[in-house]
């Protein structure tokens, strides 16, 4: 069975070779943002040195140049995720991606006879703008509650995933659980319906094959700074159907067609979503990325992770007092939530970043879960290509140092 070369791949992000307080830096917060391979880097550099120009507009060779590597990186990502490039926005990142979705679709089309749905388990990004269009325009908000291990409530969707629902806003990837949601069964019975479906792929895109074609979303937003790219730019599809219906997000330059003291009309999509410069270099580093991600092969990847996930679930189990939040390993993906008994998260992330070791501690964006979970905050370690066993045993050492500290 073929692997990930570990010893050489790691060798490809610069950043894995510091220390942190005198310890070999371990990272095992990918879930926040993932590091970024040299070839990423040299991109954004070859950008700004020799193809610095603003896009679309000029005649002159660096325009040209400029212009080639960002609508490049715009088929790049489409090529990744299987998607017409006509449906893909660039944006800041998923929050701005959701966003516009909740502002230039939802908020237009719904009234106080429509319903939302999102779940219980939804990263603030996509909960907080549909409360936002829920305010707007008197419609209904509900949301699909969870199971004790994690998983999706059948029958919450089942009595949710009907009229008048007219949106169903749903993560492929909790943030904070791991669960891989059954998105695309999700989306076939909410087309049966009527309901138009927009997902937030921050946490599914980097680590597994996601085929736009075949899931069928109607809207997926995803980040590059969580895919070995920048930080500073993210992708939202829509299906160009539902992108040329849209009014625009924001407005400004690049994103009409004719200006006059009167009116104006807009430019063609995806550039209707797109007002003023945009991050030209984040765009070349994305494209690095996303070939990065391709010819390392999402398969392996995804199949590293869940090795990763597994074994670090398995170790974590001997640790004395620690609870983990979710479904079984072999359901989740890169992402362990955990706690100590009787010890704050942020004393457990700040013993830990002692021995070298980066996770994350607090609520990650998900309050609502947070409750529904009946705690104030987890410890978060997430896992990714460039991680690998030895990693997971230093995490489990540095436990063991929390529990000598605060139970000596």
């Amino acid at each position: 069975m073929e692997t990930l070369d570990l010893p050489r791949l790691r060798r490809d992000f610069p950043i894995l070779a510091e220390r942190v307080n005198g310890h070999p830096l371990v990272y095992l917060d990918s879930a926040a943002t993932s590091q970024k391979p040299e070839v990423v880097i040299d991109a954004i550099s070859t950008y700004y040195r020799s193809a610095n120009a603003n896009v679309h507009r000029g005649v002159h060779a660096l325009g040209e140049l400029a212009t080639e590597v960002y609508e490049g990186a715009r088929q790049s990502v489409a090529d990744f995720i299987n998607a017409d490039p006509r449906g893909v926005v660039f944006v800041r990142n998923t929050t701005e991606g959701l966003n516009l979705v909740a502002q230039a679709y939802a908020r237009p089309r719904l009234g106080p006879s429509d319903r939302i749905v999102a779940t219980v388990m939804e990263h603030h990004a996509n909960l907080v703008p549909w409360q936002q269009v829920r305010d707007q325009t008197g419609c209904r908000l509900e949301f699909i509650s969870i199971t004790d291990q994690g998983r999706l409530d059948e029958d919450s969707i089942g009595r949710l995933l009907q009229a008048p629902t007219r949106l169903l806003a749903i993560t492929h990837v909790s943030n904070v659980l791991g669960t891989i949601n059954p998105v695309r069964e999700l989306v076939e019975r909410a087309h049966r319906e009527g309901i138009v479906v927009c997902v937030d792929g921050a946490q599914a895109v980097p680590h597994m094959t996601v085929d736009l074609a075949e899931l069928g979303a109607d809207f997926y937003a995803f980040s590059g700074h969580k895919m070995c790219g920048p930080t500073g730019i993210g992708v939202l599809y829509g299906r160009p159907e539902l992108l040329e219906e849209m009014p625009p997000f924001l407005t400004g330059g690049s994103m009409i067609s004719v200006v006059t003291l009167e009116r104006t009309t807009w430019n063609e999509i995806p550039h209707k979503f797109e007002a003023g410069t945009p991050d030209i270099a984040g765009a070349a580093g994305l494209r690095a990325a996303v070939g990065y991600l391709a010819k390392t092969g999402l398969d392996l990847i995804r199949s590293h992770d869940q090795e990763l996930t597994d074994y670090a679930a398995e170790a974590l189990s001997e640790v004395p007092g620690l609870r983990q939040y979710g479904p079984p390993a072999n359901e989740r993906l890169g992402i362990i939530s955990f706690n100590l008994d009787g010890i704050h998260p942020h004393d457990v992330g700040t013993i830990l970043d002692r021995e070298g070791v980066a996770v994350r501690a607090g609520h990650h964006c998900c309050q609502p879960l947070m409750r529904s979970l009946g705690v104030a905050a987890t410890t978060r370690a997430s896992f990714y290509l460039y991680n690998d066993k030895d990693e997971v045993d230093a995490l489990v050492r540095g436990l063991g140092e929390v529990n000598r500290i605060f139970r000596a």
